[in-house]
């Protein structure tokens, strides 16, 4: 995947409103013929979204594996990112939505239309479908992996280790956003999907698509602890970050290639840590903001 980093063309006015999550679940209720209640079906929709992805796989991840099974309602994405599928009523936000974006398949509209050329994986919490990106995924993430955060206090570490203001929605539309904020929401998803393919040999299996669990929410895990290194790579002349991508690159690999691929249930709490003060992502030195110590994992 390469970055397109610049021009996002005309967007329309489409942002949420930073507490109005409600807006946000891309769930719309169809009422049954007034008989049992096991007739009744829900649409579940929304869009997907590095830049918005064209033919990737969406699906109700029922089990929690992040990749779909027989029997999970699911729908390729087409023009924009949409999708649609139809679940049971009773199924509507109680799972996850999962996007797999499949190598030489999925289009990017922010790269001219041209497949993507590393495979991964985005979700975003159950009931909150309408935009899935990378930062949804980071966000499910953080609220599965600590148990101790709100989905507010997720948002707020989320624009903390992005050094933003308070006010984007992380769960906002950034590419249609008209704020200089999402810009660089924006421009961080895609170095944070980038990252994510450039994983792929590492924590999927490239012949049958499958997930490996634990791998990929190390990569998570890695991702959150990055964050503020991935900014900084998107706010500063190049000659200027604290850690280049390349590095960041390098080292998730070694780090993944050591974790299990078929490993039981492993606690990732210490990768998620329920911080929510800036002070704990920024320190102002040499005339300008530059990523911290994050509590002495770096």
């Amino acid at each position: 995947m390469q970055l397109a980093i610049g021009s996002k063309g005309q967007k329309a006015v489409k942002i949420l409103a930073a507490g109005a999550l409600a807006a946000a679940v891309g769930i719309i209720a169809a009422c049954g013929d007034g008989g049992s209640s096991s007739s009744d079906t829900a649409t579940v929709s929304g869009t997907v979204a590095d830049g918005y992805l064209r033919n990737a796989e969406v699906f109700l991840d029922m089990n929690g594996n992040y990749q779909w099974d027989e029997g999970e309602p699911k729908a390729m994405s087409g023009a924009g990112g949409h999708y649609s599928f139809q679940v049971s009523s009773g199924d509507a936000g109680q799972y996850p939505v999962v996007c797999r974006v499949i190598a030489g398949t999925t289009v990017d509209e922010d790269n001219l239309n041209t497949p993507v050329t590393g495979s991964y994986v985005m979700s975003a919490p159950a009931g909150t479908t309408a935009f899935i990106s990378p930062m949804s995924t980071l966000l499910r993430e953080k609220l599965e992996a600590d148990p101790t955060m709100t989905m507010e206090q997720a948002m707020t570490q989320l624009r903390n280790q992005l050094n933003l203001a308070a006010g984007p929605n992380m769960l906002a539309d950034y590419i249609a956003g008209t704020d200089a904020a999402y810009d660089t929401i924006h421009e961080v998803a895609q170095q944070m999907a980038t990252l994510m393919a450039q994983q792929s040999s590492l924590v999927m299996n490239g012949t049958t698509g499958a997930v490996y669990r634990e791998r990929y929410r190390a990569m998570m895990g890695q991702l959150n602890l990055e964050m503020p290194y991935i900014t900084d790579n998107v706010v500063s002349a190049p000659t200027d970050v604290v850690r280049p991508m390349d590095t960041i690159r390098q080292e998730m690999m070694t780090y993944l290639g050591q974790v299990s691929t078929t490993g039981t249930f492993t606690n990732y709490t210490a990768m998620f840590r329920n911080m929510t003060s800036q002070q704990h992502f920024w320190n102002y030195s040499g005339s300008r903001m530059r990523p911290g110590s994050m509590m002495g994992w770096r």
